[in-house]
């Protein structure tokens, strides 16, 4: 079923395409000579040399026919991300529809027609939120989600291994931490911003080490994982390799940015306290606690090693976040 068209390489659909992870695996897969297929809910702006397809919106009743002809491998990037003053009962559901009844819609159709592999991108969130600072989630590690993100998440892998095993499917999962670079929004761009404007950071006393993973290193790995005869029917956790205390990663930011890290001291239950009391916990929790993974697995068995290190996808994405603020975005 190999499609010709890109000098022996075949095609690839990738839902979420349109996502800031979304856009960069489809140019990674692209550059390094895939035919792209965009599965998009409506026509996005999106580069012409990419094959889009509009599927609606991503749930058990989607169809996906049209999209999947012709299709070797897929790439489910695509979940629901909840808009602002949803309800806590609004976004269970939605999670439920689209990140669990959705992903196994999407398995089950690929399976019927014929896709070799689906490689399904899941979050670390499905093993738990904290490690302590001197261990890490291991490929043994037993799942334990806190909460309905990840709980669902939980789900549609099982959802989409119970597939996998029943059909010709071959399914590889990857469970990521904190993605960041070029596009990057929410709580890594606050960071940028607050590093940028030099303003005090009373982070100084946090002790701890946290994982993350660079957005190329991911496109990287999925690459890797559509042809590796190692990833078949495997779950993988990935990171950069290198971890760091929250109080480390402003000063290589800030470096970056040849600005200083401004951190100042306060006491770890002092922040806590305030979080609470702001309705902000789970944010301090994150900025304080400890999330370490360990990707050795996918490192050993399927001979994968990141094409970048920590520093120089930070590098990038300071680069970037400095082009969009020279031009006034």
């Amino acid at each position: 079923m190999l499609n010709q068209e890109t000098s022996g390489k075949y095609t690839v659909l990738v839902t979420g395409a349109t996502g800031f992870v979304g856009r960069h695996v489809c140019s990674y897969l692209h550059a390094t000579g895939f035919s792209v297929r965009a599965a998009v809910r409506k026509s996005a702006a999106l580069p012409e040399a990419w094959q889009q397809v509009a599927v609606g919106d991503i749930g058990p009743d989607t169809v996906w026919d049209a999209a999947l002809v012709g299709v070797e491998c897929v790439v489910h990037l695509a979940s629901y991300s909840p808009p602002p003053g949803a309800t806590a009962d609004e976004i269970a559901t939605a999670y439920r529809r689209v990140n669990v009844e959705g992903s196994e819609r999407l398995a089950r159709a690929a399976a019927s027609a014929g896709v070799r592999r689906l490689v399904y991108v899941s979050t670390i969130k499905v093993n738990g939120e904290i490690t302590p600072s001197d261990e890490a989630f291991t490929s043994v590690s037993p799942p334990r989600p806190q909460d309905s993100y990840g709980q669902n998440k939980w789900l549609a892998e099982q959802r989409v291994r119970e597939i996998g095993e029943s059909s010709t499917l071959e399914t590889v999962i990857l469970r990521s931490p904190l993605v960041y670079g070029p596009g990057v929004r929410a709580n890594f761009l606050a960071l940028l911003r607050l590093v940028e404007r030099g303003l005090p950071v009373p982070l100084g006393s946090v002790r701890n080490r946290r994982s993350m993973l660079y957005v190329e290193n991911l496109a990287d790995a999925i690459r890797h994982c559509l042809d590796s005869p190692q990833a078949r029917g495997q779950t993988y956790l990935l990171s950069d390799g290198e971890d760091l205390s929250t109080p480390a990663l402003i000063e290589r930011i800030a470096l970056h940015m040849h600005r200083p890290a401004r951190l100042w001291p306060l006491p770890v239950g002092m922040l806590r306290g305030v979080g609470s009391l702001l309705g902000k916990r789970g944010l301090v929790d994150r900025l304080t606690g400890s999330l370490r993974v360990d990707s050795g697995r996918i490192r050993e068995q399927a001979a994968w090693t990141p094409p970048f290190t920590l520093d120089e996808g930070l590098r990038a994405t300071v680069q970037w976040y400095l082009a969009e603020r020279g031009k006034g975005t």
